[in-house]
C-alpha cells in the first residue's frame, strides 16, 4: 500500500517524461535520448513535481511480454529499438521509419504474421506502385495492416487524409471524391533507406519519425 502511494505521487512527473520521449524523441540517437530523459528529469524536479529518479519512458511503458512478442519478430532487443516499437504503437500519428538497413521493414512484415491469426492482414507497396492507392482503401475497410517502402523526401499529398486521420462523425475516411468506412483496426506504416533524410516540418508534424538505423547494441544483441 505504502509503495502504491509513493508511485500515484510520482505519477505526473514519470508521465510527463513518458509522454515527452513519444512526442519528440523519435528521430534521435539512443545518446540524445537519454540526455533527454536526464534534461527533463531535471527541468521536472526543478518546477518541484516529484519524479523517479532514472525515470525513462522504457521503465514507464514496456510491457515485458509485448516485447517478447517483438522480438520474436525480429526487433533487436536494445533499448533504441524497444524504443521505436513503444513509440510506434502509442503513439497518436502513424510511424515514418528511417530505415537503411531493413530492421523496421522486417519486423513489420514478421510481426503482422503473427497478428494474422487475429484477423489483421499486411499490404506492403512501394510509393511509385499505382496500385497502391486502390489496396490502401480496402486495407482501410478491412482493417488491415499496410506498409508503404521506400518513401522519399516528400510524401503524396494524396495520404494527406490517412496521416492527419480525417474521420469524420458517421466513421468515414475521404479520400478525393470517395468516402470509405474507416476501420479502426487498420493500422499504417512507412520506411525510407535514405540513411538520413530531410523533412520539412510540415512532414514532420503529420508523422512521428522514428530512428530505426543500426545501432552498436544492437549489432552486439
Amino acid at each position: 500500500m505504502r509503495k502504491l502511494t509513493v508511485d500515484e505521487e510520482l505519477l505526473v512527473g514519470d508521465c510527463l517524461v513518458a509522454a515527452g520521449m513519444v512526442a519528440y524523441s523519435g528521430p534521435f540517437t539512443a545518446k540524445y535520448r537519454v540526455a533527454l530523459e536526464k534534461q527533463w528529469y531535471e527541468a521536472i524536479s526543478k518546477l518541484g513535481i516529484k519524479i523517479s529518479k532514472g525515470v525513462s519512458m522504457k521503465g514507464i511503458m514496456e510491457d515485458k511480454v509485448q516485447t517478447m512478442v517483438w522480438t520474436a519478430a525480429h526487433l533487436p532487443s536494445d533499448n533504441l529499438s524497444i524504443e521505436n516499437a513503444i513509440i510506434m504503437f502509442k503513439s497518436r500519428r502513424w510511424p515514418l521509419m528511417i530505415d537503411p538497413q531493413n530492421q523496421a521493414n522486417k519486423f513489420i512484415k514478421n510481426l503482422s504474421k503473427d497478428e494474422a491469426s487475429c484477423g489483421h492482414g499486411l499490404k506492403a507497396f512501394k510509393m511509385s506502385d499505382p496500385a497502391l492507392l486502390k489496396y490502401l482503401e480496402l486495407s482501410i475497410q478491412h482493417g488491415e495492416w499496410f506498409l508503404v517502402e521506400n518513401i522519399g523526401e516528400e510524401l503524396d499529398p494524396a495520404l494527406e487524409p490517412i496521416l492527419m486521420k480525417q474521420v469524420d462523425k458517421s466513421g468515414s475516411l475521404r479520400m478525393g471524391d470517395k468516402q470509405i468506412p474507416y476501420n479502426k483496426e487498420f493500422k499504417f506504416f512507412m520506411t525510407t533507406t535514405l540513411p538520413n533524410p530531410h523533412y520539412s516540418p510540415e512532414t514532420q508534424v503529420k508523422v512521428s519519425l522514428l530512428n530505426f538505423a543500426i545501432t552498436p547494441g544492437g549489432l552486439e544483441e
